[in-house]
């Protein structure tokens, strides 16, 4: 008798554990709890700087397969054109900035759910064709006659990271085309359109198979810190929560890591 009431009572706890799962559905109910792995459903919109396109691309793969059910989608640009973007009403979850200021605009206007969290940051190098044909050692050989430059716009991150490097040392350089984003600048590059152009380290090292990458030590004057956070009104807030938290894990850092950032 004694062993019938104990398997009956463990029968009724079971039941009641499969209604308590079964009336939830894996969902939020509103009771202001966060929400769990398995109630996070449905497309997360990322808007990311252009030089986290490799490393977020893995890190949405690798989220997906953490959360069935979810679908990241992103929108990689220059971080000026997103923080535009975000501030004009486009609909996104999370915005990853390659710099502060960028993030800067989007907070200031009220459109962050938070405060930003720096999670990586990056310098720059001369990105040059395979095999350096022009010899480029460092900032000063980009004035050389006949060497072609391309550059970031001012206004985007990497190109406010190249003046302030060229300043620091003291080059004085005309570009012959200014970009919107730092992929569309090392694209120069890789093309054959120009012989040198100042990107991130990490975007010269995603094309390392196309281009090669000269230090310089005037980049230690322009690092850039990556800030990120949840968009006020994010059209799927438990989603952007559970990605933000995503990046900032063990298992986003080490692929941003072997992307080539570096720790904030």
């Amino acid at each position: 008798m004694r062993v019938r009431s104990v398997l009956a009572g463990f029968a009724v706890a079971a039941t009641l554990a499969l209604a308590a799962c079964g009336g939830s559905n894996g969902s939020n109910t509103g009771s202001g709890a966060p929400a769990s792995a398995t109630s996070i459903t449905g497309d997360v919109s990322v808007f990311a700087a252009a030089s986290l396109t490799e490393s977020f691309t893995q890190i949405g793969k690798d989220f997906e397969a953490a959360h069935p059910g979810v679908s990241v989608k992103f929108n990689f640009a220059g971080s000026s054109a997103l923080a535009t973007q975000i501030n004009q009403g486009a609909p996104a979850d999370v915005f990853a900035s390659a710099a502060p200021k960028n993030m800067k605009d989007v907070t200031d206007a009220g459109n962050a759910d938070g405060t930003p969290t720096t999670f990586v940051k990056n310098q720059l190098v001369i990105a040059v064709p395979k095999g350096n044909p022009k010899h480029i050692t460092g900032l000063a050989d980009l004035v050389k006659p006949g060497v072609k430059v391309a550059l970031c716009a001012a206004q985007v991150p990497c190109g406010a990271a190249a003046n302030t490097a060229l300043s620091a040392a003291g080059v004085k350089l005309t570009p012959v085309t200014l970009e919107q984003d730092v992929k569309q600048a090392l694209a120069k590059v890789k093309l054959g359109e120009v012989d040198a152009a100042l990107v991130y380290r990490t975007d010269a090292k995603a094309a390392a198979s196309d281009v090669d990458g000269v230090e310089f030590p005037e980049s230690a004057k322009a690092i850039n810190e990556y800030p990120i956070v949840v968009l006020k009104g994010a059209p799927n807030r438990a989603g952007a929560q559970a990605f933000v938290a995503y990046v900032l894990s063990a298992a986003g850092k080490s692929v941003l890591s072997a992307a080539g950032f570096q720790a904030p």
